[in-house]
């Protein structure tokens, strides 16, 4: 093990080479976003997958050299960002440990893998972030979360912002809230494409079209959002800027807070979170 407590500095992300052990669909669209974002160019980036046509996919997409064992890419890369399934962690940490040097800052995206359980396979002094994305990071709209392990840095925070936002949003919060994010944007594409499927079922049964209807449901979902995200007001005010005293809006609304929609929804994002703190402790037992 030859990880030490004295860390290359990573103040300037541009010239930060990158290695994804792992070329599956998460790597890919991080690969992907960073070189669109200009996070990094191709040539600073590997990656390994033991799975040839994975390796062969992102290689011809994204231009990047892709390995089928994970030593080139530990020896090329500054940040190493763990892109494999939480049941084959255990193997990789082990194996990736005798190879780490100080530059070297790991970034895992395995969901219920603590930051505690790597740095007991890296070593005390590893440089860790734990990161929890979502799947609409597939196209450039994710919503993500990241943890510092007491070792990352500052500079080490900022290289990781930049990697999660070039696929959409990233915010920074304690590990402890990892969970509450998974149950959050973690499971919440799931409930919101459960919302986009009743209010096409609503259009259908008011009678439009199935295609027609589904189309304006998901628009008007993805609109409703970016105006949340873009005028920074409170969902509340622009749901009441929609709202006109005896409308059609606040008769909906009427029937959406009899059935508790909004109940449920609070129910649903507790249940999954608490869902997601449950695993963990499995996988750590």
């Amino acid at each position: 093990m030859t990880n030490q407590a004295t860390a290359t500095p990573t103040s300037e992300p541009n010239a930060l080479r990158w290695g994804f052990l792992g070329a599956g669909r998460m790597a890919s669209a991080l690969v992907k976003g960073m070189i669109r974002a200009g996070v990094a160019t191709p040539d600073r980036i590997a990656a390994s997958d033991p799975i040839s046509a994975a390796r062969d996919e992102l290689g011809r997409e994204a231009g990047i050299s892709v390995h089928p064992t994970n030593r080139p890419v530990l020896d090329s890369a500054d940040v190493i960002v763990l892109a494999v399934k939480p049941q084959s962690m255990a193997a990789v940490l082990a194996e990736i440990a005798p190879a780490l040097a100080p530059r070297h800052l790991i970034v895992s995206i395995a969901a219920g893998v603590s930051i505690v359980t790597m740095a007991d396979a890296l070593g005390a002094s590893a440089r860790i972030v734990r990161v929890m994305p979502n799947t609409p990071a597939l196209l450039g709209e994710g919503a993500s979360a990241f943890a510092l392990g007491p070792n990352a840095t500052d500079a080490d925070a900022e290289a990781v912002h930049r990697l999660l936002d070039s696929v959409g949003r990233a915010v920074r919060v304690p590990e402890s809230q990892l969970d509450a994010v998974t149950g959050l944007s973690g499971s919440g594409p799931a409930f919101v494409y459960m919302i986009i499927e009743a209010l096409s079922d609503g259009g259908v049964r008011a009678g439009l079209p199935r295609d027609v209807a589904t189309t304006l449901a998901a628009q008007t979902v993805l609109g409703a959002a970016k105006m949340v995200l873009e005028t920074k007001l409170h969902p509340g005010a622009l749901k009441d800027q929609v709202t006109s005293p005896g409308g059609t809006t606040i008769a909906g609304v009427q029937v959406l807070e009899r059935r508790a929609l909004r109940g449920a929804l609070i129910d649903a994002v507790e249940a999954a979170s608490r869902r997601s703190a449950e695993l963990a402790a499995i996988a750590r037992s």
